[in-house]
């Protein structure tokens, strides 16, 4: 059955959030947002790319930081309203230099930070 970014289920903003997870261990890197656009661009370069609400635009993951994530298989949620991109992330996933978006944890009340930043 072939495939179609069309049938995915996008909110009212024409996006869907995108969980990035690393092939080789399985860490959940981060979330973001793609649109139908994004998806195709993903699919056709195996280059992640995202778009980023903020700036209104394309972001391919790694374009001018170098920690590029290459896609290995972009996987479709039950609900067709959520995907898991597995990648090949190279360097830190998060902006501001850690590994993971995911490093703070949330502990009797209390945020603690489980990572420093890469390097």
């Amino acid at each position: 059955m072939s495939f179609d970014p069309a049938t995915l289920r996008y909110d009212d903003r024409g996006l869907i959030p995108c969980i990035a997870q690393e092939e080789e261990t399985g860490e959940v890197l981060m979330l973001a947002w793609m649109n139908a656009e994004a998806v195709a661009r993903t699919l056709e370069t195996r280059r992640v790319t995202y778009w980023s609400r903020s700036r209104q635009a394309f972001w391919v993951k790694g374009e001018t930081s170098g920690h590029v994530q290459t896609l290995v298989d972009l996987r479709v949620d039950c609900d067709r309203d959520c995907l898991l991109a597995v990648v090949r992330q190279t360097g830190p996933a998060c902006h501001t230099g850690r590994r993971v978006c995911f490093y703070t944890s949330v502990a009797e009340g209390d945020e603690v930070e489980l990572m420093a930043p890469m390097g």
